[in-house]
């Protein structure tokens, strides 16, 4: 299991914070964020004051426990703001931090990363995660900007001076309904780039009409009008992949490929913190500041009925561990169907992120996860492979040993 990823089950309170609200210079087809514009129509400028920067690193670090504290920018595209907003930041975190370690975590497309941003992060030790959908024929089917115009050679580009740089980075790979269909294309395309650290990120959403303007709807909403978006990925396809690149990453990769998934689930085989949410028991761990300072429950549920507060009227612990955050964070276990909870591979799943829980069970509860399909065929074929690797690092063994393990067993698998 690698740490290099962004575990917020590290950290007592772990809120992201939106500089420039949705803002971005793209406009992906599948972009949950974009829209969430539209909760604030009264406002033209969504962008965060230097006011509520200070006001939110103060808080933030008043209210962690622990030496070790992360920062994660996420936007929109959160190099709309200059560099000079970011030193602004690293100074402030300095003036409150009290000496302690602070990291910062950055999410980016990419397309607006220069030498000086680049000098910037490798001089200040951020994690950058470059958002890029795989080769360029499946990168450029949703990433485009507001005219039309593809990304992928811009992506590239700052790919490129991130590695020149020497910048530690990782991808996000949001896996929809073309991409999910080429599984070895799709890993290959990593390997090629020397990318060490990949994360999947399976896209289902919905359409409708909320209540607060926006097309994209939460779960609990049930309407015939509603209608899965034409982008989301297949269930079972988005096993059949997740199988796939398994058993590609299975012959040489083990202990040198990092997928975020595969991490989790082995996690979850030997009883750790997954360090994903999404595989988690219960959530509720990482909270999301929009532009404004208001709070949301995650950032897959920026919805006025799971806003928390505001920065300025409460503090950022009262918000976290409020009664509607802890009921937020318990509901995932705690509403699952009884399919779910008695299923063999719930301690794998845990049901999953519950974005995704909008579908009936066979007996017609509600909560039964769109994904579900996918994720059994997905924890049925790596079963053994997982046990092996838990009795592996039980015994204080590199799990990489799973690779020629499987060679020799291949017969009997």
């Amino acid at each position: 299991m690698n740490n290099s990823y962004i575990s917020p089950f590290a950290k007592p309170v772990y809120v992201m914070l939106k500089p420039v609200g949705s803002v971005c210079n793209l406009a992906c087809d599948y972009c949950y964020y974009l829209e969430k514009g539209k909760l604030y129509p009264e406002v033209k400028n969504h962008i965060m004051s230097d006011q509520l920067l200070e006001k939110f690193i103060k808080d933030y670090l008043e209210c962690q426990t622990m030496p070790q504290v992360l920062f994660t920018w996420h936007g929109g595209e959160t190099l709309m703001r200059p560099i000079s907003f970011y030193k602004k930041a690293l100074e402030l975190q300095q003036k409150y931090g009290r000496g302690r370690q602070i990291d910062n975590c950055i999410q980016t497309n990419g397309t607006l990363l220069t030498d000086d941003w680049c000098r910037f992060f490798k001089e200040n030790n951020f994690l950058v995660g470059i958002s890029i959908d795989g080769p360029q024929e499946f990168h450029d089917e949703y990433r485009r900007n507001r005219q039309g115009l593809p990304s992928f050679y811009k992506v590239m580009k700052g790919i490129e001076l991130l590695k020149k740089h020497q910048v530690e980075y990782n991808a996000m790979a949001v896996v929809n309904d073309y991409n999910v269909d080429f599984p070895l294309e799709f890993y290959h395309f990593f390997k090629e780039i020397d990318c060490h650290f990949i994360q999947f990120a399976p896209i289902v959403e919905r359409l409708g009409f909320h209540q607060d303007g926006t097309k994209l709807t939460s779960p609990e909403q049930q309407d015939a009008n509603i209608k899965l978006a034409p982008f989301s990925v297949d269930s079972g396809k988005w096993g059949d992949f997740l199988c796939t690149i398994f058993d590609e990453w299975l012959k040489e990769d083990v202990g040198n490929y990092y997928i975020q998934l595969f991490d989790a689930t082995l996690a979850n085989w030997v009883g750790e913190q997954p360090g994903v949410c999404t595989l988690a028991r219960t959530c509720g761990h990482a909270g999301v500041m929009e532009f404004n300072g208001d709070l949301y429950a995650c950032d897959h549920f920026v919805f006025p009925e799971y806003k928390l507060g505001n920065i300025y009227t409460q503090t950022l612990t009262e918000m976290m561990y409020s009664q509607n955050q802890l009921k937020f964070g318990a509901d995932k276990y705690d509403k699952l169907p009884t399919q779910c909870k008695e299923c063999e591979f719930l301690f794998a799943c845990n049901g999953e992120c519950p974005k995704n829980r909008f579908l009936h069970t066979a007996s017609g509860e509600p909560g039964l996860n769109y994904l579900c399909k996918g994720y059994k065929k997905f924890f049925k074929h790596v079963a053994p492979y997982m046990d092996f690797m838990k009795k592996e690092l039980l015994a204080q063994r590199p799990p990489a040993n799973v690779m020629q393990w499987a060679k020799e067993n291949r017969d009997t698998l």
